[in-house]
C-alpha cells in the first residue's frame, strides 16, 4: 500500500512540481496551501509524512508543526528558502524530523523523504515490545516483564537482553556482546561479560543451571534459546 504524504505549499506551482514526480515514486499524494487546511488534512487523513513549508497563510510551518507534534509522531520535513543554521535549530526543536532548503532537486526531496519513514520504521519496531517464551521486553520502555511480574535488572543487563533476543538462535561471541552493552574500558576483559550473564539467568530462567533462554555455546559465546 503507497505510504501517504502531505505536501504543504502556499504557491501552486510548488505543488505542481512536487506532486507528479512523487507520485511517480510511489507515493500517495494529499496537498494543501494554508496552515489550517494542513491541520484539518493531517488529523483526517493520518499521513505517513509532512512536506511542510515554513511560511503559510493563517498560520506558520512552524506553528503548524507545533501542533502537529501534540496530537501525532507523523514525519515532517520543514520546507524554506531560509539558510541561517538558527532556522533549522528552530524547525528542529519544534518536532520536525528534517530540513531542507529551496531550491532543492526532486531526487533529494524524495531521498529525503524515504530517509524519515525508514528512521520512523525503525522506531515503531523499537517502541513494539519483544515477545520471547514468558518474557515480554519493551525496549522503549527499557523494562522487562516475566509473565505479569517486572524484572528489575541493570543497564548492562538489559543490553545483553536485548541484543541476545532480538536474534535467537544466533551465536554472539563475548567480545560482540561486551562491545554491545559494556563500556570501552571493559573490552580487553571478555569473561566479564560470564558474570553479567549469569546474574541476568538468575533474574529471568526458571533454572539457572540449565538456562532455556540464555544458552552457553562453549568455546565461543551464548546464544538466545530460538525454541521459545
Amino acid at each position: 500500500m503507497a505510504q501517504r504524504i502531505l505536501l504543504v505549499d502556499d504557491e501552486e506551482k510548488v505543488l505542481e512540481f512536487m506532486e507528479p514526480f512523487l507520485r511517480q515514486e510511489g507515493f500517495q499524494i494529499i496537498t494543501a496551501k494554508t496552515g489550517k487546511d494542513a491541520l484539518r488534512k493531517a488529523k483526517e487523513q493520518q499521513p505517513s509524512l509532512v512536506v511542510l513549508d515554513w511560511m503559510l497563510p493563517e498560520m506558520s510551518g512552524i506553528e503548524v508543526c507545533r501542533e502537529l507534534r501534540k496530537i501525532s509522531q507523523m514525519g515532517i520535513i520543514m520546507v524554506t528558502a531560509r539558510t541561517e543554521e538558527t532556522d533549522k535549530i528552530i524547525g528542529l526543536e519544534v518536532g520536525a524530523d528534517d530540513y531542507i532548503t529551496k531550491p532543492f532537486s526532486l531526487r533529494e526531496l524524495a531521498a529525503r523523504i524515504r530517509s524519515v519513514l525508514r528512521r520512523m520504521e525503525g522506531r515503531e519496531l523499537k517502541d513494539r515490545p519483544l515477545q520471547r517464551g514468558a518474557l515480554t521486553i519493551s525496549e522503549s520502555q527499557y523494562r522487562v516483564w516475566k509473565g505479569e511480574k517486572e524484572v528489575l535488572l541493570t543497564p548492562t543487563e538489559f543490553k545483553l537482553l536485548v541484543t541476545l533476543a532480538l536474534r535467537p538462535g544466533i551465536v554472539y561471541s563475548r567480545l560482540q556482546l561486551l562491545q554491545s552493552a559494556l563500556e570501552d574500558d571493559y573490552l580487553n576483559d571478555e569473561r566479564t561479560v560470564d558474570a553479567h550473564i549469569s546474574r541476568l539467568r538468575k533474574k529471568i530462567e526458571e533454572n539457572p543451571s540449565s538456562p532455556v533462554y540464555i544458552q552457553t555455546v562453549y568455546g565461543f559465546g551464548y546464544r538466545f534459546g530460538d525454541r521459545l
